[in-house]
């Protein structure tokens, strides 16, 4: 097996995040699915952003988001994703190359337009996501960079897109790829409602070992395992996959590899201002660990430093310098 020229390859959507602080009032005014995901089209797109309070535009998708992290970790990475030849496109394009990420499928013509993501986040910190795919939902197996694939130590890929029928085949085509070329597999489940939808074709992928190391959340778990107790569910898992990692929100979070359990608590931080982004930059994390061969324990503390990093500003992805972020609370 070749030596890898990636660390991590991710497949994702590509967003552009547009996150506004409001009111409990306006959530349930604007009858939103209030800490959810829930998938738009373009008509309700533009609506929602109407009604929006002021905003902030900054690139997004989950995927994307990890990489991001991974990126300013200091791991190389690559990213596979549709944009469409517009404005919003131009804009994701250019923000993942500055972080540092290569990223060259292209640019998709004609509609729909790039996709977006129109983040309502209230007092607390809990981001309301309201997603129009756009393009990404386009994304096809040919656009895929099998090369690229081959090279990467770590295959990525998020639930949200496996949702459109076209990245779908493209991710399983992937898959295909990574394995031939002897790399890992890592799935992060998403959200609940994706697992509703495709529960069967994830929990297949997990009893035929398709997948390495698998990222859920404790909705997440329960709804793939049909467990509500948290340690009931991940017994069921446990010795499905490889590596497990499975988050509770300011409960902290555990990972199974291989037998070995790990466990850490959330990270202290003096006020949540934005939840999003927050399972993306826990995997990026844990993976910039993992990829380096870390204990269990330290990629998970990895995973918690990320998370709790950005929660405590607006937007996904991570604004300290990351790597002496890491250094100061590692020693």
């Amino acid at each position: 097996m070749t030596e890898p020229r990636y660390d991590v390859i991710a497949i994702g959507n590509a967003v552009v995040d547009v996150i506004a602080s409001c009111d409990e009032e306006l959530i349930q005014e604007l009858q939103l699915n209030r800490g959810g995901m829930t998938l738009i089209d373009e008509a309700q797109a533009d609506a929602l952003y109407s009604a929006m309070p002021p905003a902030r535009e900054i690139s997004g998708g989950s995927a994307a988001n990890t990489l991001a992290g991974l990126s300013t970790l200091g791991l190389q990475c690559a990213f596979i994703g549709q944009v469409a030849d517009d404005q919003l496109g131009k804009v994701f394009r250019h923000d993942m190359r500055a972080t540092g990420i290569d990223f060259d499928t292209p640019a998709r013509e004609g509609e729909p337009a790039t996709g977006r993501v129109l983040i309502f986040v209230t007092p607390d910190g809990e981001r309301t996501m309201n997603t129009f795919l756009g393009a990404g939902q386009f994304l096809p197996a040919e656009a895929l960079d099998e090369d690229l694939i081959a090279q990467a130590a770590i295959l990525y890929l998020e639930g949200y897109l496996w949702d459109p029928e076209e990245p779908r085949k493209a991710m399983r085509r992937a898959i295909e790829v990574a394995r031939k070329a002897g790399r890992k597999i890592a799935f992060t489940a998403s959200e609940s409602f994706v697992i509703d939808r495709h529960g069967d074709d994830f929990r297949s992928m997990i009893e035929d070992g398709a997948i390495d190391i698998l990222f859920v959340n404790e909705g997440e778990l329960a709804t793939l395992t049909g467990e509500d107790d948290f340690e009931t569910g991940v017994a069921a898992l446990a010795g499905k996959v490889p590596v497990l990692v499975a988050t509770k929100g300011e409960n902290g979070a555990i990972a199974i590899a291989n037998g070995e359990r790990a466990e850490v608590a959330a990270e202290p931080i003096d006020k949540v201002v934005d939840t999003t982004g927050a399972g993306d930059q826990f995997a990026a994390g844990f993976l910039s660990g993992f990829a380096r061969g870390a204990a269990l324990e330290v990629c998970l503390k990895r995973g918690a430093i990320a998370a709790a990093e950005v929660i405590v500003h607006y937007g996904p992805r991570p604004e300290a310098d990351m790597q002496k972020l890491m250094a100061d609370k590692l020693g």
